[in-house]
């Protein structure tokens, strides 16, 4: 389970840093987006390869995610698949859309708030995420070793 979670926040930080670098930032494309970026560093596939395998269902990253189905077969599906293969779940996926699962905004200071589609604040959410993680993994370890 550990190396899972290693996989998971390694992931986490090179999709950081990856976007970091990028100038291709766009909320509204969906290989672009929040989510894009992370399955982009998850898939190896491009972000035009993701949003055209998205075109083939309807809404953005949550409507798609509320209606996968891990037997579909469809192409957007297949991404997800791959998302979740290597730990990330719907609800983490959908929270990172929005940036709102509250479990990491409570580490944000007090007053200070994220939007969804300003790529500053979702390298925030990011680093505040795999900090997170990284603090249960050490707990984790604190545990076996006590």
């Amino acid at each position: 389970m550990s190396e899972r979670l290693k996989n998971k926040i390694a992931i986490i930080r090179k999709t950081a840093a990856n976007l970091a670098a990028s100038s291709e930032y766009q909320w509204g494309h969906m290989g672009a987006c929040n989510c894009g970026h992370l399955a982009q560093q998850i898939t190896f596939k491009s972000k035009a390869e993701i949003h055209n395998r998205a075109m083939t269902g309807l809404g953005d990253w949550n409507d798609q995610l509320n209606d996968y189905c891990p037997d579909s077969g469809l192409p957007f599906d297949q991404i997800v698949d791959e998302m979740m293969q290597v730990g990330f779940s719907k609800r983490e996926l959908m929270c990172l859309e929005y940036l709102n699962d509250k479990t990491i905004t409570s580490l944000l200071p007090k007053g200070v708030y994220l939007v969804r589609n300003r790529k500053e604040d979702v390298l925030t959410y990011l680093q505040l995420w795999a900090d997170m993680l990284e603090q249960q993994l050490q707990s984790r370890v604190s545990e076996v070793e006590a």
